[in-house]
């Protein structure tokens, strides 16, 4: 009898072995901790979930100072500025390598058992440990402690609207106190900023000078730490890998310069709100705004002129400030200097856009400038008393977006044959409440889909298509998918029908006809992603549920709700052109489609999967969508992405073309290639 253990418990075995052996053994891997908590989520084990997600949430903290303290004591004692030889340049190197390395394993242990996975740190950035925190300490019947989860969780996710509604339903509890609802992972910057604001628009202009002070000394150590964060391992994502035979000095040279730019985009992290895709509007600057007003209000005027000038020193010339300066010099009798932190910061970001400059001219990539603070232009005011910030901000995009798109642009248009003659329309963009999306039935049979079904149940695997986790979206449902080349590899090794399997690869080539023929597209749709997909809600955890089984989301641009924007720039698929969905089966209950407003709240259509059923539509912000919440039984289909860009086209599926023409002309077994690695892409 065959045993066969899942990999992810191996892992966390031989993991927890080597804890155990280790002689550090000090800080248990925060995604181990991760896992586990996940797992007792997963047998219902609440008080084991709250166990390990905090004891990974401390972890994760715990990493994190260390790399910073480790990393800027090094850099005191072993520093470049008295370095003027090659090898003195490389002992500095040496020694601050070392020093690192025995500062952080001294703190937390081997640092190879703290090498995470870019998902889970994704996870952690994104605060989704708070969402099963939230849920389990639900369960316990800590609500005090559920509702802190979940605000910490909804802060960062503010798109999430079934988070918004457990909100409501905590505040409404008997006994709900606002204290209980605070942001756990709050960034003190940012709220000593925003206090400060509340003070600031109630007048209470001594106490929003304290705050605002507070916010200025814990932005600057906040950019401290992001800088030493920073000189960690650089990804060079510009570069081949496989030519990559560079010099050791352009090496070097390209090391320094990704953290380089990775120190310059500390402007950007600093000034953006958890779940915002776009920072504040002259964030830092604005410090000094509502100081130099404050300190007026307060009668110190010299304190004033001196944040007047340091807000001057970012947006040189300003006329309402330059007013306002010289109203103070005129009411002391004397100049004042702008404050020390801010010309040294200044002059500091000045240099590296300099340095990146040059060094993005060596490693042969573009390079903009970009603007990290933004004036709101000049105030009116005769009478030359001095003004002040009115308050008002934005978000606004850091820098001019590049445009992604390769292909020729395409005018839009719909309304084209549809290819096959069973296929009916069902809706169109109108019908729709919206543009580029079309309905359609009968796309294939109802034996086809039993089929495809039937495949289904036994080709996916837990995760599949997201890296091996249990749901990507919620853990309310279990998800499980495979690619077009899985389920051909497993019909020509006999594991399921060659002629299920290449049904799959024959619908899915069904379904890229009818959208690029609907659509009336000029030139040639691809494969971008296709995998046939089934969700499964888990029985037990459906009481009072009110969140989605996939949130809303656009699939090539990044949602921004908040500012009714869709950015178009990594990490989204920026290529992708056109989506579909084509569905298996209707016998579950929830599990609608819905399109929504940019707003993600405001739903515009609704689609009842249905055997045979297809939506499809164009994969920008113009098309939100989400799936509601499976409650009961299973629901598959077959989701499909689409290109215009042939160099986005889906490796699997030219491999799986090789495949079909292989079996086509009826080729040897050594024409397939056993060791295909599959590594499907993550979907938005």
């Amino acid at each position: 009898m065959d045993v066969h253990f899942p990999t992810s418990s191996i892992l966390s075995i031989v993991l927890q072995a080597l804890l155990l052996s280790s002689s550090y053994g000090s800080l248990e891997p925060y995604d181990l901790l991760y896992n586990n908590a996940v797992d007792a989520f997963y047998r219902s084990d609440y008080k084991d979930v709250v166990r390990y997600m905090e004891g990974a949430l401390s972890s994760y903290a715990e990493v994190r100072q260390t790399k910073v303290r480790c990393r800027l004591r090094c850099q005191d004692q072993h520093p470049f500025d008295s370095v003027s030889m090659d090898l003195q340049f490389f002992d500095v190197v040496l020694r601050r390598s070392n020093c690192q390395n025995e500062c952080i394993e001294e703190k937390v242990g081997t640092q190879s058992m703290h090498k995470v996975s870019e998902d889970v740190n994704q996870d952690f950035q994104r605060r989704i440990p708070y969402n099963y925190l939230q849920l389990a300490y639900q369960k316990l019947k800590q609500l005090d402690k559920a509702a802190a989860a979940a605000h910490t969780y909804f802060q960062a996710n503010p798109e999430h609207v079934e988070m918004d509604q457990n909100l409501e339903q905590y505040k409404a509890l008997e006994g709900s106190d606002q204290d209980h609802f605070v942001d756990r992972e709050a960034r003190p910057h940012q709220r000593s900023f925003s206090a400060g604001v509340k003070l600031y628009d109630t007048a209470d202009y001594k106490g929003a000078i304290a705050l605002f002070e507070e916010a200025l000394q814990e932005y600057y150590r906040a950019d401290v730490e992001c800088r030493a964060l920073c000189h960690g391992p650089q990804r060079f994502e510009e570069q081949d890998h496989v030519l990559y035979r560079y010099s050791l000095y352009e090496l070097v040279s390209d090391h320094f310069t990704q953290a380089l730019h990775c120190e310059h985009e500390c402007v950007r992290d600093l000034s953006t709100r958890p779940g915002r895709l776009s920072p504040m509007e002259n964030y830092l600057p604005l410090h000094y705004d509502y100081l130099q007003f404050a300190y007026f209000q307060m009668n110190m005027v010299e304190e004033a002129m001196e944040c007047a000038k340091s807000y001057l020193l970012f947006h040189e010339g300003e006329e309402f400030m330059t007013e306002n300066v010289d109203y103070y010099r005129e009411a002391v009798g004397h100049d004042v200097k702008p404050r020390e932190k801010a010309e040294w910061y200044l002059r500091r970001h000045k240099q590296e856009l300099e340095l990146l400059v040059i060094g993005s001219e060596n490693m042969h990539v573009e390079f903009t400038e970009g603007h990290y603070w933004t004036s709101s232009g000049g105030r009116e005011d005769s009478n030359r008393i001095p003004s002040g910030t009115d308050g008002w901000m934005e978000y606004v995009p850091i820098s001019e977006k590049k445009n992604f798109t390769l292909a020729p642009p395409q005018k839009l248009r719909e309304g084209g044959p549809l290819v096959y003659d069973s296929v009916q329309l069902v809706q169109n963009s109108k019908a729709l409440n919206g543009t580029q999306r079309v309905l359609l039935d009968d796309v294939i049979s109802v034996d086809e889909c039993a089929e495809l079904t039937n495949l289904a149940h036994t080709v996916t695997m837990a995760g599949d298509g997201y890296r091996g986790k249990m749901s990507p979206h919620t853990p309310n449902e279990r998800f499980e998918g495979a690619t077009v080349l899985k389920t051909l590899q497993y019909g020509y090794e006999g594991r399921v029908p060659l002629r299920s399997a290449r049904l799959f690869y024959d619908a899915s080539e069904r379904a890229r006809r009818i959208i690029e023929s609907y659509f009336l597209l000029n030139s040639t749709l691809h494969f971008s992603y296709t995998h046939l997909v089934c969700r499964t809600a888990i029985t037990g955890q459906q009481d009072h549920r009110n969140d989605l089984s996939h949130p809303i989301h656009a699939d090539n641009c990044l949602l921004d709700p908040e500012a009714n924007e869709c950015w178009k720039e990594p990490p989204a698929y920026t290529y992708r052109d056109y989506s579909a969905l084509l569905y298996l089966n209707g016998d579950f209950e929830g599990g609608e489609f819905i399109f929504t407003e940019m707003d993600a709240k405001t739903v515009t259509a609704q689609v009842k999967p249905k055997c045979g059923r297809m939506v499809g539509f164009s994969s920008g912000g113009e098309n939100p969508h989400g799936v509601r919440a499976v409650t009961r039984g299973q629901r598959c289909a077959v989701a499909l992405w689409f290109t215009l860009d042939p160099l986005f086209r889906e490796l699997e599926r030219l491999q799986a073309d090789e495949v079909m023409q292989a079996l086509d002309n009826q080729s040897s077994q050594s024409q397939w290639d056993t060791s295909l690695n599959i590594n499907p892409k993550d979907e938005l």
